[in-house]
């Protein structure tokens, strides 16, 4: 890991405002006295076995942590239970047997309204054609689709028959497909025809085609007609079906397999400072209780509500709060296919309005973007339905929490600035609704969390000053290990700072008040739109142009997606970085990556600053970008 790299925080270290919370957002709270519910969460097993009580178990935990293989926690050890029974099939002998599970709306307007009666049956025949293909408990599933019903059905078949889902975001290319594919030895892939995207349709059974190719392992790809394009179902040997060739005639009655706590739910890819993306593996127990828990007490879940998290169900964002913890929940979940600006900025807001959303739950990236449209377009709607908003994936600028807080909380609703990770599955820093907010803090640790900001030595460090921000305590629903690589997941993040402690690579400050405020990434990981991506693959992905000879990239700050990239790169013998081969290099990187890899500057170099055992020196590129001190360099090369 670098050493401590702190962006440009100036405005949230003078940021003294603060907001209380209204008596209205009192009396609804689940959770009314927030510094008793802290000092409850301090007795870990006893909290946690508590929450465990609220979900439906095949057999009873015997133990709710064994710490004795550490780092490597297990929770609720000899349990046994299925989350798809606790996400759909609870529910279906309830009054809730005919309310909606998912709302699925797209930016063409189209909607589809599945109950949890109707989630049961898809659910079910697709369990039990995945079992016809061979897929057993254990097995990889690899899962390539748009934000479309079958999604979320597809999460939740793999999960009721015990295979392991591994989801890529559809917004990756085949290069990027091809290599998670291939380290979750998935055989089995689900995606689809295409998806809607502004006013186009982006074909992606062609990308999956490409990615299929290179994936010796997979056996079948099923395919979902969706967008209803035209796509090639005959030139990978017959191993194409469709979707609703799979399920048809398929019972719709399947047995869900009794899962023991820590049996694995999925491997999910996020990007690393080097190396290839690694799968972050979640097991089954404590990532229901965590996750349902989480959501229940920090967006206040009641009977009745209508929850709506914007992100992708590619990401971990949309596994846990999208799919499980509101179905586990038993409430309504807004599944959204489309741009929050097509057919125009206020897409999102008509939504809200249409349908009654109660909480709303999106990334400081899309607000920040919709704030260049000025207020016009939430003011044009009802957004009075609304009790709750919420900010994920990155840090938040105080003027996109104001501009969030004003225009569409009307300055009554309280924004919960959520801090996690893939890795940890869970909510981790955040307030809940009684607690008072500054813009731009995600405030204090959530009970059974212990969080503290300290030096690389473990040192606590002074109030206000920047450090590694460090989890104490293990929770429920942290990663278990990166699958296949034990040993990358005790280096990554249990020996970077000393005294066995979770470090997250993110750089924080706590104030007076005990709030944290994250500051960025300590590590060489590029935050790009909420979406992060590892230097490495950007690098790789230039190097493999012709004209290319080394590439090193930083992030640059950029004031709607957070940062984009700027690419330093030494050209072969010959080449100049002209505005053509920009072009070509752009879309060389959009093609290995996808659109998410935003280029926003390139310039050509002679040498790149490197340590004499060959390392690019990033930190170095920073800070001379920022024409800061580049600190200690004595390890480069001359």
């Amino acid at each position: 890991m670098a050493n401590e790299i702190v962006k440009d925080t100036s405005v949230l270290l003078t940021e003294k405002r603060m907001f209380e919370p209204g008596n209205e957002v009192i009396e609804k709270a689940n959770v009314k006295n927030w510094k008793a519910e802290r000092e409850k969460g301090k007795d870990l097993e006893a909290y946690w076995g508590e929450k465990a009580e609220n979900f439906h178990w095949f057999e009873k935990w015997n133990k709710v942590l064994d710490e004795s293989e550490k780092p490597f926690y297990k929770w609720f050890t000899g349990g046994k239970t299925n989350i798809t029974y606790n996400a759909v099939d609870r529910w279906i002998n309830t009054a809730k047997r005919n309310q909606v599970a998912i709302l699925y709306v797209n930016e063409r307007g189209d909607e589809k309204k599945i109950t949890y009666y109707e989630l049961y049956k898809e659910v079910n025949k697709l369990a039990n054609g995945l079992k016809r293909l061979g897929v057993k408990k254990g097995d990889r599933v690899g899962i390539y689709l748009p934000m479309s019903p079958e999604l979320p059905v597809s999460l939740l078949a793999c999960a009721k028959i015990g295979a392991m889902h591994s989801a890529v975001f559809a917004g990756f290319s085949e290069g990027a497909l091809a290599e998670r594919l291939n380290d979750a030895e998935a055989k089995i892939l689900i995606t689809a025809d295409g998806t809607y995207r502004k006013g186009s349709v982006i074909n992606l059974k062609n990308i999956a085609d490409e990615a299929f190719l290179q994936c010796p392992i997979i056996e079948t790809m099923i395919v979902v007609k969706h967008c209803g394009n035209e796509v090639n179902m005959s030139d990978l040997s017959g191993k194409d079906i469709w979707y609703d060739n799979l399920i048809e005639g398929e019972p719709s009655e399947c047995e869900p397999e009794k899962m023991d706590a820590e049996d694995p739910l999925y491997i999910l890819y996020t990007s690393g400072s080097t190396g290839k993306p690694k799968g972050v593996l979640h097991t089954t127990g404590g990532y229901m209780v965590g996750t349902a828990t989480t959501l229940k007490t920090v967006f206040d879940i009641h009977d009745g509500d209508l929850w709506w998290c914007s992100a992708d169900i590619g990401w971990v964002t949309g596994h846990s709060y999208i799919v499980y913890a509101p179905l586990v929940l038993g409430t309504t979940t807004v599944v959204y296919e489309g741009a929050p600006d097509y057919p125009d900025p206020g897409t999102w807001w008509k939504i809200i309005e249409k349908y009654g959303v109660t909480q709303f739950y999106t990334a400081p990236t899309a607000i920040r973007h919709l704030m260049r449209f000025g207020d016009k377009f939430p003011n044009r709607y009802d957004l009075s339905t609304l009790r709750l908003l919420g900010t994920v994936g990155e840090p938040i600028n105080p003027e996109a929490w104001m501009w969030y807080y004003k225009n569409v909380g009307k300055e009554k609703l309280p924004i919960m600035d959520t801090w996690w990770q893939t890795e940890t599955g869970t909510f981790m820093i955040s307030p809940i609704p009684v607690s008072p907010l500054k813009p731009g803090s995600a405030t204090k640790p959530l009970p059974g969390i212990e969080a503290e900001v300290v030096d690389k030595e473990g040192n606590r460090v002074p109030v206000g000053k920047g450090g590694h921000l460090i989890i104490k305590t293990p929770w429920p629903a942290m990663l278990r290990t990166l699958y296949k690589n034990p040993d990358r997941y005790v280096e990554t993040y249990w020996n970077v700072i000393p005294g066995g402690v979770y470090t997250a690579g993110d750089i924080a400050r706590e104030d007076e008040d005990g709030y944290f405020w994250i500051q960025g990434r300590s590590d060489d990981v590029l935050q790009i739109a909420g979406h992060r991506i590892g230097t490495s693959e950007v690098e790789s992905a230039f190097v493999s142009h012709d004209a290319v000879a080394e590439a090193a990239v930083i992030g640059k700050p950029d004031p709607v997606r957070y940062e984009t990239i700027k690419a330093f790169l030494i050209l072969k013998e010959g080449k100049k970085l002209t505005p053509d081969l920009m072009t070509e290099l752009k879309k060389q990187v959009r093609h290995e990556l996808g659109a998410l890899a935003v280029i926003g500057e390139m310039v050509q170099v002679d040498i790149l600053p490197k340590t004499r055992s060959g390392k690019i020196m990033r930190r170095v590129l920073r800070a001379r970008e920022k024409g800061e001190d580049e600190g200690d360099i004595s390890t480069l090369v001359e």
